[in-house]
């Protein structure tokens, strides 16, 4: 028997505010493995999600398989669009939701590992975020500012998170993003710059791969994921209409994804977040020291596919 066995481990993932997306999945593997994990989560998200623990509301979701619950070892208030303090605009530094966080820049994060546990404290890294404020319209249609912003959240937070935390982590960490089959297919309804910056994500780890591995004997890997409804994708909207169709119709484009590739994959069901949450946890482990700089796609085999079967 090969146990992924993480006891020991310190993770941090960025990306958890609900018990509903990939983040969570992988926080709960990696805390089923043994891992201590912190978690960053976006400042106007944060305080939703911490009266949601309070309250209970998520204790079913947190039980893990031997009955124990999931306790995050730090949630902290963490903004991936910015590197530093000096970085976010005044006016949202002082903003409701941001001024009692202090520093929730990448920065500011690293800072406040090492002040709370020292120095190398990490072992595990997970980029779990991205955000397209125009990922509902044709790349034709997009803004400059909506795509440098879609590629900026999205890829260059890994790029940033590595800088800023690779120096924190203990030689021969692991750090995982996830990314989208849109990278390497053309997906109508996935906009914005949304598809360009999953490419850059891709890009930029195998890049990283070879300097934080040559730097730190880290291990940067990326899984890409097949459409899964959670909160943040659902918010992407309805597919918008070819020229001409007039209204959207039909379902929202989240939900149209998760049909066709169940109708159309090797394996005809829907992908669970805990499948990508086990393969996190594995790319994690001492079982996965061999793998870096790769791309490993957890989306029931429709990435293998080259035509439709229904």
């Amino acid at each position: 028997m090969l146990p992924i066995d993480l006891v020991g481990k310190r993770a941090f993932v960025a990306g958890v505010a609900d018990d509903g997306g990939f983040g969570f999945a992988i926080a709960k593997a990696l805390a089923e493995a043994g891992a201590s994990v912190c978690v960053g989560a976006w400042p106007p998200a944060l305080g939703i999600f911490q009266t949601l623990l309070r309250r209970g509301k998520l204790d079913e979701s947190l039980k893990l398989s031997d009955g124990r619950k999931m306790e995050f070892e730090r949630i902290i208030a963490f903004d991936a669009e910015y590197d530093t303090l000096d970085d976010v605009p005044p006016d949202l530094r002082e903003s409701k939701r941001y001024k009692d966080h202090g520093d929730v820049t990448i920065q500011g994060c690293a800072a406040r590992l090492r002040a709370d546990f020292g120095e190398p404290c990490l072992d595990i890294v997970v980029h779990s975020l991205a955000n397209g404020a125009e990922v509902s319209r044709d790349l034709l249609a997009t803004s400059r500012k909506g795509y440098l912003g879609a590629v900026s959240v999205s890829a260059y937070s890994m790029v940033s998170m590595v800088q800023r935390l690779g120096p924190l982590a203990r030689p021969r960490s692991a750090f995982v993003s996830l990314t989208y089959l849109a990278s390497e297919r053309v997906i109508p309804g996935y906009g914005g710059g949304m598809s360009s910056a999953k490419a850059a994500l891709e890009s930029d780890t195998r890049v990283l791969a070879w300097e934080a591995g040559r730097k730190w004997g880290h291990r940067v890997n990326c899984i890409s994921a097949g459409p899964f409804a959670s909160r943040a994708a659902s918010a992407i909207g309805r597919q918008a209409p070819a020229e001409g169709e007039g209204q959207v119709k039909g379902k929202p484009f989240i939900e149209q994804m998760v049909d066709y590739v169940k109708d159309n994959s090797p394996l005809a069901e829907p992908l669970a977040a805990r499948e990508v949450g086990d393969t996190a946890a594995f790319l994690c482990s001492s079982l996965a020291s061999g793998i870096t700089g790769s791309v490993i796609h957890v989306d029931k085999g429709y990435h293998a596919m080259g035509k439709a079967v229904s």
